[in-house]
Order: structure tokens, then C-alpha cells, then sequence
């Protein structure tokens, strides 16, 4: 299989898009004039989009940006110009059948839908920067790797929820679209080259219907246990409880209030309160962390927009943690959290083989045929120069591996039914089925 083309270019630095650095289009008829201009240009579309998640309790988007043909880069305000009652229907006529291009889609398509935005044809940077086996695949490495630009990136962490929007913030997500068109011919060139792009257009129409499917992203079947270091406190039922009700409240509140919840209350804070289970007043205020406001310190301006939200913070008393903890305490051994594993039973059965390696090894027999399945598919990931979670997702082999009498299972089948995509079917499913048997 052909190598992707080695580029050695000398980097040098992007500082801004080379047509200035745009406004943010916010009003009825500045969104109609955007429209106009990418309904006048041609080719692909470069998108992508900014959200506040570390401020924010929501997903939304705060700013899209894109750029289509000699259009310019556009910024729109989808959160304004929703408000205006925009039709976002005049957005996707303007642009039709178009290809957009996005790096990582994954994670701008749910809120370009949620707006009303129907992307018809898609092409990932960052998916292509992974078939390709790239060692970096976010924006900035791959843009350099191909054009040798270095972008000016500093506020990827900012809360894109503020107004008027920075000109250095404007600046970076402008830069974020500058590039992707001249990106994408170079990739799907590479992508040829490999014997990939057929594999690529599979990848990009899956990511595309799960992106616009409308469905919740990344929902863990019971919540609260994703909760930082949960694990310190999985054997203690009390303690889960304690852990369970301050991150109901928690996300009660930050729901209610529109704040990121670590800005309420760190899980930091929640474990060590689960661990100590403060049972009066005294022991309650020893435990600081409950008692204070949360403060983060990043050391750039960032640091003052948190302080916006400290109005908000210092609504929620410590009082009502005290509340909550207490009552955690007083519930009845019935009601606790109680599984050695750390799902709740009324959560229901794990729908997929383990992940743990204590539990493959109770079963010898399904271990070693993991082993055996594993080898042969790092194989295929070697000799197709394909990192092996793109070749097949590891949670599928581990499904189909713990599987009673998996050898009289049709693998192709499994697979697909499974999710893998139809090349990554044809690629590994005869290979698999002749070490299982």
C-alpha cells in the first residue's frame, strides 16, 4: 500500500486569515447578506464552530464560522441571530449539496443540527489525518504537517458565550477555517494515493448520520459515576450515595442556572466529601473545599471571565450542600448504591463485554481467544499503515470475543450489527473467523 507523501516544509506562522479578520454577524440582514455570498461562491464548504462548555451547562454553539470558494470568512452568532428569527433553511438553499468541510465533526455537527443546519456531504480532516496514520491529528499539527503553517492558537479554552467578541478571539476561529479547503484537496489526494479514500468516504457518511442524528452525545448510562476518581470510593456504598446526591444537585443547579457545574462544585470536592461523610456542623465546616467558592486559576485572562460567574457561584450556599449530604447519609441500606463494580442494579444489565482485565482472566478460554483476534487485527493495522481503533473499534472484538461459542457465529454479521462500516468488514471478518475457529 502506497505511503502518504513525506512533506518537510519549514513552518512559519499564520498570524491572521489573509483577507483581516471578520465581525461577527449578528443581525437579520447581515445574515441575509452572508447568504448571499455563499450562495454566489462555489466548491466546499470549511466550517466550524465555538461553544462554552467549561462556563456554560449547555453544548450550544456560541459562533459558527465558515468559508466557501472567494466568499470570505463568515462568523455568525447562531445563538442572535436565532433570537432574530432567522430561517436557517435560507443557510442550508445558500450552500445546497456542498461538501463541508470539519475537523473532528463529531463534535460541531450535533450543534449544527440542533440550529436547523443540514450538511448534505462531508469530509473530516481529522478522520483522514487518522486513516492516514498522521501521529497528530488535531488541527494545528495537521495543518502544518501539509502546509507547513504554523496557526496562531491561544484561545481554545476561552468562553465564546461573551460579548463583543475579542478581535484576538475573532482571530483565532477564523483561522480555524482559513485552511480546511486547500486541506482537504491535499488529504483526499493522500487518501488515493493509499488506497483509502473509499474507507473514507464509509467513515465520513457514518460520522455524518450519527452527527445529525439528534441523539445525545456520549451519555453514560448512569451519569453521576462519571464523576473524576469515582473509583476512589466504589467499594463504599455510603459514600456513593453521598457522591450520587451532590452530583444530582449539582447538575440540578447548574441545569437551572446555565453554568459549566465544576463551577459550583469541583469533583474534587464531591469525592472528598463522600470520603469524609460530614455528619454535623463541625465536621462540615472542616471540610473547606464545600464551604468556599470555586476558584479557577489558569493564569491568563481567562481567569476574569470565570469571575462572571461569580454572581452565580455565591447564589448556591453551602448550607444546601450540607442538606444534601445529610440526607445521603440518612437513607436506608436499600436505597444505597451497592455493586462491587459500581453500576447501580436499577441501571440495568452492561450492554458490552468487559473492559477490566481481572474479569477476561476469570475466563481463560474467552482470553485467549481476545489474544489470538487481537493479534491478527494489529496485523491488518500494520500492514495497512491504519491505526487498529480505526481499523475496528476494540469494543466490538471484545464483544464478539466474549461471546458464548462465538465460532458458530457469522463474524461479517456480528461485525455489522456491531457498527462496524462495510470496508472494515471486508478487511478483517475473514482473517477474525478463521482464528476464532
Amino acid at each position: 500500500m502506497t505511503l502518504l507523501i513525506e512533506r518537510n516544509l519549514e513552518p512559519r506562522l499564520l498570524n491572521e486569515p489573509r483577507g483581516g479578520v471578520p465581525d461577527v454577524t449578528d443581525t437579520r440582514e447581515g445574515y441575509r447578506d452572508a447568504c448571499v455570498a455563499l450562495a454566489s461562491a462555489s466548491g466546499p464548504l470549511a466550517a466550524d464552530a465555538e461553544r462554552a462548555s467549561g462556563f456554560r451547562y449547555g453544548h450550544e454553539d456560541w459562533l459558527i464560522q465558515f468559508k466557501r470558494g472567494d466568499s470570505g470568512i463568515i462568523l455568525l452568532d447562531p445563538v442572535a441571530l436565532t433570537k432574530a428569527g432567522v430561517s436557517w433553511h435560507t443557510f442550508n438553499t445558500a450552500v445546497g449539496d456542498a461538501e463541508w468541510i470539519i475537523h473532528d465533526a463529531m463534535m460541531d455537527l450535533p450543534g449544527f443540527t440542533d440550529i436547523g443546519l443540514t450538511p448534505k456531504r462531508l469530509f473530516d480532516t481529522e478522520m483522514a489525518a487518522r486513516l492516514l496514520g498522521l501521529h497528530r491529528f488535531g488541527l494545528a499539527a495537521v495543518t502544518e504537517h501539509y502546509l507547513g503553517l504554523v496557526l496562531a492558537k491561544e484561545h481554545s479554552a476561552a468562553d465564546w458565550s461573551y460579548r463583543p467578541l475579542p478581535r484576538d478571539w475573532r482571530n483565532y476561529a477564523a483561522l480555524d477555517v482559513e485552511e480546511l479547503i486547500e486541506l482537504e484537496e491535499l488529504m483526499r489526494a493522500d487518501l488515493r494515493r493509499a488506497g483509502k479514500e473509499e474507507w473514507a468516504e464509509e467513515e465520513f457518511a457514518h460520522i455524518l448520520a450519527e452527527g445529525t442524528s439528534g441523539r445525545p452525545r456520549h451519555e453514560h448510562p448512569v451519569p453521576w459515576l462519571r464523576i473524576s476518581h469515582i473509583t476512589e470510593i466504589i467499594r463504599d456504598p455510603r459514600a456513593l450515595a453521598v457522591a450520587r446526591a451532590l452530583w444530582t444537585k449539582r447538575d440540578e443547579l447548574a441545569r437551572r442556572y446555565d453554568i459549566s457545574p465544576p463551577l459550583l462544585l469541583e469533583d474534587s470536592s464531591i469525592i472528598e466529601a463522600a470520603k469524609r461523610k460530614p455528619r454535623n456542623a463541625r465536621e462540615f465546616r472542616a471540610v473547606r473545599c464545600l464551604n468556599e467558592r470555586v476558584r479557577m486559576h489558569t493564569g491568563s485572562e481567562q481567569d476574569k471571565m470565570f469571575e462572571r460567574y461569580a454572581p452565580i457561584q455565591r447564589s448556591v450556599k453551602p448550607s444546601l450542600w450540607k442538606t444534601v449530604i445529610q440526607e445521603a447519609l440518612a437513607l436506608p441500606a436499600s436505597e444505597l448504591p451497592s455493586t462491587p463494580g459500581g453500576r447501580d442494579p436499577k441501571d440495568g444489565p452492561a450492554a458490552n463485554a468487559p473492559r477490566s482485565n481481572k474479569q477476561w482472566e476469570r475466563h481463560p478460554e474467552r482470553m485467549e481467544r481476545l489474544k489470538r483476534v487481537r493479534s491478527v487485527v494489529n496485523q491488518i493495522a500494520e500492514d495497512t499503515r491504519t491505526p487498529v481503533e480505526i481499523i475496528v473499534n476494540p469494543q466490538i472484538i471484545r464483544n464478539l470475543c466474549w461471546t458464548d461459542e462465538p465460532e458458530t457465529r457469522d463474524v461479517a454479521e456480528f461485525l455489522t450489527e456491531q457498527g462496524a462500516r462495510r470496508w472494515q468488514v471486508r478487511l478483517i471478518a475473514a482473517s477474525v473467523e478463521r482464528v476464532i475457529l
